[in-house]
């Protein structure tokens, strides 16, 4: 392709950290955004000179994007997706994918059908430290990852207590579904992609007191055991609300020639050298989360334009909807869950 990609962003909350990664991108232009709330379009209007704002993102749809991100509410990533692919336009649909596994699985569909890009925003994937650690990995540093652990736990912070967040049927669910999406997908990728084959998992509400006013059906600590094809074993865990000392996230990799660590923007690697233990922690410049955003953005574009696939393809994010459903179902049915 050897003009500008045509590009809108269907709302404006999260959406705006990706219309300025849009905005910083010189092989894009952007045509127009969709969001219910007046304000916000003024301002994105006004901040990077929009030619249109549209109140639906099917009036967005009518304007010719080539592409476009969905940064809506979760129970609205799948209909505003399928609209867009319907529509010829490729999509970077924000995480997680859906609130479902069926409604992730039409929007794979959707993407076949129209021969359109449909990629995840996985932004974890992107930060330096990441990047750095996938290409030791990739390069055999570890050898064989047979053992990893991850989470993101918060020790108080419920995001839009009593909204659309603390709703199961717009959600899809807690910090499972919002944090832990992260932690598993990064852990993965950085493990190659290794499919899932079991998983158990065990849910707790024990902080909906605290949320006065609003609905509040979703779990406020998740813990899942997810086998991995090859025989691998990650074990995850997610808390908006728990007793730990602060907020923190990380990721454990353990390999049969060496090991590591990320934890916040840190990355230690533990392996051998002459026969001695060692620690390695590299040094790199880190991005914001803004950056990140950028990054994808970026990667995206150049995959459309290059006619290459993305780094995080919507039938990875399928993979993870399958692991984040089949956690809920086995901390319902008490049972474990195999995944087809």
């Amino acid at each position: 392709m050897d003009r500008k990609l045509k590009v809108g962003i269907i709302g404006l909350g999260l959406g705006r950290h990706h219309l300025a990664g849009y905005a910083s991108n010189d092989q894009v232009e952007i045509i127009g955004v969709a969001d219910l709330d007046d304000n916000r379009l003024h301002e994105a209007q006004s901040e990077y000179e929009i030619p249109e704002t549209c109140h639906a993102y099917e009036d967005l749809l009518t304007l010719g994007p080539d592409l476009v991100s969905v940064a809506l509410p979760n129970f609205l990533h799948a209909p505003a997706t399928v609209a867009a692919l319907d529509a010829g336009v490729h999509v970077l649909c924000e995480k997680p994918m859906a609130v479902s596994v069926a409604e992730a699985q039409k929007m794979v569909d959707a993407a076949k059908r129209n021969d359109r890009y449909l990629m995840i925003a996985l932004n974890n994937r992107f930060r330096a430290e990441s990047q750095i650690l996938k290409k030791l990995i990739d390069q055999g540093e570890l050898g064989e990852i047979y053992y990893a652990k991850t989470g993101w736990l918060r020790r108080r912070g419920i995001p839009g207590a009593g909204g659309w967040f603390t709703t199961k049927a717009k959600s899809g669910g807690g910090p499972l579904i919002d944090l832990g999406v992260h932690m598993i997908d990064l852990t993965r990728w950085l493990m190659g992609n290794p499919k899932p084959v079991t998983v158990q998992g065990s849910v707790y509400s024990k902080f909906a007191h605290t949320v006065e006013d609003g609905h509040y059906d979703v779990e406020d600590l998740a813990v899942g055991f997810i086998r991995l094809e090859g025989g691998a074993t990650l074990i995850a865990e997610a808390s908006w609300a728990t007793n730990v000392p602060q907020e923190s996230s990380y990721v454990k990799l353990m390999g049969t020639k060496g090991g590591a660590e990320i934890t916040g923007d840190k990355l230690t690697v533990f392996t051998e050298m002459h026969d001695e233990l060692v620690d390695i922690t590299p040094i790199f410049h880190g991005h914001s989360w803004g950056d990140c955003i950028a990054s994808e953005i970026a990667h995206l574009v150049t995959c459309i334009q290059e006619g290459k696939e993305p780094m995080s393809t919507g039938e990875q994010g399928l993979e993870m909807m399958k692991i984040l459903e089949g956690i809920y179902q086995s901390a319902e049915q008490g049972s474990t869950i195999e995944i087809g």
